[in-house]
């Protein structure tokens, strides 16, 4: 572990993220030409309210005789950062594409609240959404998330698995982390790199501290054995990055969905680093894989 690793420097260095801007999503992939009705919610959970923003489909967009599915989002960061807003070209992309409500969730953050919090609190902001009374069909959910959000989706479908709902017609994992147990150094990424700094021996350390606990099923359930006996869980659909320490995970994770008859894509994006999707050096791709998670999320929602 390097000196990043340490309790004292890793809350230093997200105390001065935390203050810092959050991340500018390029023009280019900022979608914000689609029109989108917004609009804040609360969200009750067992740690205390969290705050989010539903994007709606713009009218004419969907048939108004029909609550519209809905689509719980929730955003990256290395479950230290809380930057919803660099979601909102997705939320509008597929709001305008999928015709969906895209909930996109402010949960809270490590260091204040570390695992299971954020968990818990996905698998609870889900739950709601799959409630009555919100405008929405929630009997036609999807989740996802990018990142650090990948990895709470994932851990929400499974506690949905586990507890025997709600039911949820996709979960949609960007590049999410999914083994917290094997150091950053250890895993192997061909070409440069984008993440070049070990900024997840800083993330793991507030977020887990304790290196027993991320082993749990719901921090790393690419690790070991933990996607064992996960028949039934929610249908997914997994997209990787070639240059990204996180690939390999991602890629092993997708394989035990497989195996469970839970996976309906893999995509693996050559040529392609974490947060692609933000640095707006592709627009093309970016274009391309949204329109990917939104052709999933309209067939599974498809009524």
């Amino acid at each position: 572990m390097s000196i990043l690793g340490t309790p004292v420097v890793a809350r230093a260095v997200v105390r001065l993220a935390q203050l810092g801007p959050g991340p500018r999503v390029a023009a280019e992939v900022s979608f914000a030409e689609l029109p989108a009705r917004t609009e804040a919610v609360t969200i009750p959970t067992r740690h205390g309210d969290l705050q989010a923003v539903v994007y709606w489909p713009a009218a004419g967009a969907a048939d108004p005789g029909e609550p519209v599915p809905v689509y719980v989002n929730f955003h990256g960061g290395g479950f230290v950062l809380r930057h919803p807003e660099q979601d909102d070209p997705l939320c509008r992309f597929l709001a305008a594409n999928a015709g969906v409500a895209v909930v996109n969730v402010d949960y809270d953050v490590a260091p204040s609240h570390p695992f299971p919090d954020p968990v818990e609190e996905a698998y609870d902001a889900v739950t709601w959404a799959a409630g009555p009374g919100h405008g929405w069909d929630g009997t036609r959910l999807c989740i996802g998330g990018q990142s650090a959000g990948g990895a709470l989706a994932a851990g929400a479908a499974r506690l949905a698995l586990e507890q025997g709902g709600p039911a949820i017609a996709l979960q949609v994992l960007h590049y999410p982390p999914l083994d917290l147990v094997t150091p950053g150094r250890d895993k192997r990424v061909p070409g440069r790199p984008v993440m070049s700094v070990p900024v997840d021996e800083v993330f793991d350390t507030l977020y887990i501290p304790s290196p027993e606990a991320r082993r749990d099923r719901l921090a790393s359930p690419a690790w070991g054995h933990n996607a064992d006996g996960i028949s039934g869980i929610a249908p997914a659909l997994v997209i990787t990055c070639e240059i990204d320490q996180l690939h390999d995970e991602g890629v092993a994770y997708a394989g035990k969905l497989a195996a469970a008859g839970a996976l309906r894509e893999h995509i693996d994006l050559m040529g392609t680093g974490h947060g692609y999707n933000l640095a707006g050096k592709d627009p093309a791709l970016v274009e391309h894989s949204y329109e990917l998670i939104a052709k999933h999320v309209t067939a599974a929602t498809a009524g």
